[in-house]
């Protein structure tokens, strides 16, 4: 991997994709994207009113998520994105094959959900997790880490994996 790198750190709601997104780039001094703050309009509205996005609603924040990681090839980034399918984190990849990484956050249902209902002033209501984990695809070509850690140990062992440190 380069010294700049691109990162997705992946995950459903609640997962820390923000909160580990943010330490992460802090440590390898890189700038740090959330990829919620990407999504149109109507897709925050659609999370908003308790509807899951489909595919459809998703392409257009996916290609502007890809933008954004080519745009930042020479100086890194990490960028907070759910990527649950195998073919978004194809789409956040194209023109980009071998310089991004994709690492995947995982925790249970339970976990997650227990996080979820702490969580104020998001616009993803804790009702849609369900349909978060119908979702997703874990990744085959991702680092996993498991969630059930500290920010900074997670953090850690992200860096150790990708020989970052």
């Amino acid at each position: 991997m380069s010294k700049t790198p691109v990162i997705f750190v992946m995950g459903v709601s609640g997962s820390g994709k923000s909160t580990i997104g943010k330490l992460l780039a802090e440590k390898l001094s890189l700038n740090f994207f959330d990829g919620d703050d990407y999504h149109p309009k109507e897709n925050v509205e659609k999370m908003a009113k308790g509807q899951p996005l489909n595919d459809e609603d998703r392409i257009g924040w996916l290609e502007q998520l890809n933008l954004l990681a080519k745009e930042n090839t020479k100086t890194g980034a990490i960028i907070a994105c759910s990527a649950l399918k195998h073919q978004y984190r194809k789409l956040l990849r194209k023109g980009l094959e071998n310089e991004l990484e994709f690492v995947f956050l995982k925790g249970s249902f339970d976990l997650v959900s227990e996080r979820l209902s702490k969580r104020k002033g998001h616009f993803m209501p804790p009702e849609l997790l369900k349909s978060q984990f119908e979702a997703l695809e874990i990744p085959t070509a991702a680092l996993t880490v498991s969630i059930d850690q500290t920010p900074e140990e997670i953090v850690e062992s992200i860096m150790q994996q990708l020989h970052l440190n």
